[in-house]
């Protein structure tokens, strides 16, 4: 065949591929995240969607109430990726679930914290005194956990604290009443109970300031929040393109900048790594 022609054949068949479908071409550039109530999404949309967007793609972002349909949503494919969960969530929620789900990266996080609108200090905490806290078993487990550092209770001996529920308190030394609920609703009890414990993404998403809270966790590294995406697409360039640019001096420079409320959140080990690299070179 004339080259000439083999050349216009070609490019007709471009052509005509474009006019069926324009869409299917943009729909592989397009990155739709999962988050829950709170900081996340203004995390991607600050730190992360402007290094992507450089790389060609359109990044979508869809705002779920509750810690069950970001994973259900991600492993059916209606999401490439999603930012709300720890590793131990993750994983117990993908055991249970039959879900094939990875961890990609862990980012800044905000951590529980005690709060209440009635009280100043724990010490103020007395007899009856309600606290609230999440009801899913990963963190309602954190939050007893969180509690026992306090001193506000103490687990049986022979119990897995990673485990613990309300059933496997021995001591309560306050004579507290521990109530388990949905963690979206948590801040809206502040005006009824004493205290809850609130995990960080729902206070700020109900205007709480971190500052406020009576008491912060210190987070462990598996409690930091990470971008989870499906196990089969670790190897895709778009998972690796989102690890780069999370890994980017752009998504540093946000994330350290004190104007921001992620300035404050606790940061994972390989933040703090680069931070004190970047630090240690300056003359």
């Amino acid at each position: 065949m004339n080259p000439l022609r083999r050349l216009l054949g070609s490019s007709a068949l471009l052509a005509l591929l474009l006019a069926v479908s324009p869409q299917a071409f943009a729909a592989d550039r397009t990155l739709v995240f999962g988050v829950a109530p709170g900081p996340y999404g203004d995390l991607i949309k600050q730190a992360i969607q402007p290094g992507l967007e450089k790389r060609g793609y359109k990044v979508e972002i869809r705002e779920f109430s509750d810690y069950v349909q970001p994973n259900i949503a991600l492993a059916n494919g209606a999401l490439d990726a999603n930012l709300f969960q720890h590793r131990p969530y993750l994983e117990k929620f993908s055991a249970d679930k039959g879900l094939k789900l990875s961890p990609l990266i862990t980012v800044p996080t905000a951590g529980l914290g005690l709060y209440s609108h009635k009280l100043k200090s724990i010490d103020a905490l007395k007899k009856g005194d309600v606290v609230t806290l999440a009801n899913d078993p990963t963190n309602l487990a954190r939050a007893l956990r969180f509690l026992a550092r306090l001193d506000l209770l103490t687990f049986r001996k022979d119990i897995d604290p990673a485990t613990a529920s309300e059933k496997d308190i021995e001591g309560n030394p306050k004579g507290l009443v521990f109530k388990p609920l949905e963690a979206a609703q948590l801040p809206r009890t502040l005006d009824s109970a004493a205290a809850s414990v609130v995990n960080g993404n729902f206070a700020i998403a109900a205007g709480l300031q971190l500052s406020s809270a009576l008491r912060l966790e210190e987070l462990d590294e598996n409690l930091k929040n990470l971008i989870a995406v499906r196990t089969e697409d670790l190897s895709k360039p778009f998972v690796k393109d989102i690890r780069e640019v999370v890994e980017s001096d752009a998504f540093l420079a946000v994330v350290n900048d004190p104007k921001r409320v992620f300035h404050a959140f606790q940061r994972p080990e390989w933040v703090r790594s680069r931070l004190a690299t970047r630090l240690a070179a300056k003359p």
